[in-house]
């Protein structure tokens, strides 16, 4: 049936609607590298910024608090811990939630695009929305006694184009008066939002191996998905490394300048092993996970950058996608002479005691062979290094 266009009236009710809501967003998973996209799209639909909040950092606290008796049957700690997440925003009484948004991200942006087959997500990272899900309302639909809905669209964002109309289709029954127009337009400002983003934190890292290159001194690199950076889940150990004074880069976040780039890959190109600064085809074909791609990536500049004088690699336990991973990650580096270390089937609880060991034994190894490793790496090095001329 013919419905006519909503009126100038219409239009600001509804927007003024929108600016009421309270959006309640886990802090998990792929949040933890596409948070500011979430911003910067809730925001151009007339989500006020300060009405969007995150659950707080996993911890067992929060799940003996508010998971129990959620849990759904998974091996993999980054998923199953999202029920303590949820419970914490669905209990939420101060500050209560309209809407608990979960997007089930099938890919995610990466600076490798265009290079690589694919920038997948793990399919039970992806699916963990529904699978959680279903720990609240086996009994009883928690979200209805709480009078939330639940939102979890499902959404491609290595693949622009289709973005919006999924976004769209997937929210426009919470959201007030939602047209496919602003949903487009508010995709394009969560992109800016999140390479805006995404450029800041390159640009610290490049000054960061600037500081390193004009001090010959040593920093670490860590490899690991982005749900790492939570420290309920990787545990803050890259925090304990910095603690003895080792600046910390994530392989997410290496500055990728033209310049730099090309220092470090154009023998590699010259020789036909790659045929981009961001191809991994030499040591990974099967290049269709997105994280898993850029860990990869990752253990090669390390082998190539003179200051990365040790990788750290983070994984979860009995994590599928990681287990292909850790002898090609470890041999790129370890056959440059950079130092590896390995903190693999990390889970729930933090072994303090094992971590403060191998985290001594990590700054021990880089004080004893840091300086060595700097000078050996730059001696392989092509000359004229940008960092130099900083």
């Amino acid at each position: 049936m013919f419905q006519p266009a909503p009126t100038e009236a219409d239009l600001a009710a509804q927007r003024q609607a929108r600016a009421k809501l309270r959006i309640g967003i886990p802090r998990v998973l792929n949040i933890w590298s596409t948070h500011q996209f979430w911003f910067g799209f809730l925001e151009a639909l007339g989500i006020d910024p300060r009405r969007i909040e995150f659950s707080s950092d996993t911890s067992e606290e929060q799940a003996r608090t508010y998971a129990k008796g959620r849990g759904t049957v998974d091996c993999c700690y980054p998923v199953k811990c999202i029920s303590g997440h949820y419970g914490e925003l669905l209990a939420r009484s101060k500050r209560k939630i309209d809407i608990l948004f979960s997007p089930m991200i099938h890919s995610v942006p990466s600076y490798l695009d265009g290079y690589v087959d694919a920038s997948l997500t793990c399919p039970r990272v992806m699916a963990a929305s529904e699978n959680i899900k279903a720990g609240f309302i086996k009994e009883r639909d928690a979200f209805a006694e709480a009078r939330v809905l639940h939102v979890t669209p499902f959404v491609s964002l290595a693949d622009p184009p289709v973005v919006p109309k999924q976004l769209y289709e997937g929210m426009r029954d919470a959201l007030p008066g939602l047209t496919l127009a602003e949903t487009t337009e508010a995709v394009q400002m969560g992109y800016r939002s999140l390479d805006a983003y995404n450029q800041r934190l390159r640009t610290k890292a490049r000054e960061i191996l600037e500081w390193c290159a004009r001090e010959q001194r040593p920093c670490i690199l860590v490899v690991a998905r982005p749900y790492h950076m939570d420290p309920g889940i990787g545990h803050e150990i890259e925090v304990d490394l910095q603690a003895h004074g080792y600046p910390v880069l994530w392989a997410q976040y290496l500055p990728i300048d033209a310049d730099l780039l090309h220092w470090m890959f154009d023998p590699d190109i010259a020789a036909g092993h790659i045929r981009s600064p961001l191809d991994i085809r030499d040591v990974w074909p099967s290049s269709y996970s997105g994280n898993t791609n850029e860990i990869l990536w990752g253990a090669k500049v390390a082998a190539r950058m003179p200051w990365i004088a040790a990788v750290v690699r983070l994984a979860s336990y009995e994590c599928g996608m990681d287990q292909p991973t850790y002898s090609p990650v470890q041999s790129i580096v370890e056959r440059s002479g950079t130092l590896f270390f390995s903190f693999q089937d990390l889970d729930s609880t933090k072994p303090a005691g094992s971590v403060k060991i191998r985290v001594e034994t990590v700054a021990h190894y880089l004080s004893k062979q840091g300086a060595d490793i700097i000078n050996r790496k730059l001696a392989a090095s092509q000359p004229g290094c940008p960092l130099l001329g900083a």
